[in-house]
């Protein structure tokens, strides 16, 4: 007897959101491996005839959406998008932690360029309480400020290295990513604000304008949950 082929939640999450996206469409591609799925899966209704233009928010998701021969465009050629599918960090109700990749900046910006944002994730990324480290994207020159800045607000911030380089993650705007630690967060959306106003953090990664989340359930199942 051959064995059944393991379900991918992230897999059934992204499919599913993919199917949203209509002819005509200017869809914003997000990044990750959740969103991956979500872009091949345009690729292969491109292919199939679908007409979209994708604005992608790392270069991973345009080397993957050209892969996928999804054409792309920009947000200065297209500064109201249709849809973003992007993944997340952590969720819980309508507010994500995102930046994972490093690519907070150009997600958000995509994602409040968008008639509707839409969040994908597995079933591990949904909590009731966030409590991810935040992701900050940081001007080098403010690294220390920076610190001590968010040390204030209860924090402990940190530079996040690299993996395969040596020194610090460098964003595609060429800056630092640092991750900030501040526990259980009982009211993302006011810390958000709080960091927004921090001098040399150029964006950080609360996410509070998302529209529908798909959660892929190891059984196969996907919920749904739209404001």
């Amino acid at each position: 007897m051959n064995n059944p082929t393991p379900i991918n939640p992230k897999q059934i999450a992204g499919e599913r959101a993919a199917e949203l996206v209509k002819d005509g469409m200017i869809v914003g591609l997000g990044t990750g491996s959740t969103t991956a799925f979500a872009i091949q899966a345009l690729g292969r209704r491109v292919a199939g005839g679908l007409a979209i233009l994708g604005i992608p928010t790392s270069y991973q998701s345009a080397f993957l959406a050209a892969e996928c021969k999804i054409p792309l465009t920009t947000l200065d050629e297209h500064p109201v998008v249709d849809v973003d599918i992007d993944g997340a960090d952590q969720i819980a109700d309508f507010i994500a932690i995102k930046g994972g990749g490093a690519a907070h900046t150009r997600e958000k910006i995509v994602a409040m360029s968008s008639k509707r944002f839409v969040v994908v994730v597995d079933e591990s990324k949904r909590v009731d309480v966030l409590n991810h480290p935040v992701p900050l994207e940081v001007l080098p020159f403010a690294r220390q400020l920076v610190l001590k800045q968010v040390a204030k607000l209860g924090g402990n911030a940190r530079v996040r290295m690299g993996v395969n380089k040596d020194g610090p993650v460098i964003s595609d705007n060429g800056n630092f990513i640092m991750d900030a630690d501040f526990g259980a967060i009982d009211d993302p959306a006011s810390l958000g604000e709080i960091l927004s106003q921090c001098t040399g953090i150029v964006e950080h990664g609360i996410f509070t304008n998302v529209n529908k989340v798909y959660i892929g359930k190891k059984d196969g199942s996907v919920d749904i949950m739209e404001t």
